[in-house]
């Protein structure tokens, strides 16, 4: 008796459209931004109240000044009571990281996915003419790959 071959009849794999996926695709335009001037309890409030891990710091003119997360509010939390000192002086500024990595719009998403991966960070700012436009996060990138399912990678 031979053996059967359990395997169905293969579909056609979709041409490969990952030169066209770019950041911009997918990121997020409308952001929750802060001041270098708030202060970091109003930050650490609105952190909670919008479910985000942290955002770009942007001036007046909407460049881009640096980035605050939750990991700097906590080391603020940690060094106000090793210090006994109250929080509500504290400000953005004193705290943010200053040296922020961006990335471009036309990045390749896949591109942006193994930055995440080199980099360890969580988000990154995309400017153009200077001036912050969105951000792509990590969950970004997970959206983009669940509405892709594979089928261009």
């Amino acid at each position: 008796m031979g053996i059967k071959s359990f395997t169905g009849k293969r579909s056609k794999l979709e041409k490969s459209t990952s030169e066209q996926i770019n950041v911009s695709d997918y990121m997020t335009r409308n952001l929750i931004v802060f001041s270098p001037k708030q202060s970091v309890l109003e930050v650490m409030d609105l952190l909670i109240k919008h479910n985000i891990s942290g955002g770009p710091v942007v001036n007046e003119s909407q460049e881009l000044v640096g980035i605050i997360s939750e990991g700097d509010c906590i080391k603020q939390i940690s060094e106000s009571r090793y210090y006994n000192q109250p929080m509500e002086n504290v400000t953005v500024e004193e705290h943010m990281i200053k040296n922020v990595e961006t990335i471009h719009g036309d990045m390749n998403i896949f591109d942006a996915a193994e930055k995440f991966l080199t980099s360890k960070h969580r988000r990154f700012p995309i400017l153009e003419d200077g001036k912050l436009i969105g951000q792509i996060s990590q969950k970004d990138i997970l959206k983009a790959a669940l509405q892709l399912k594979g089928y261009s990678w």
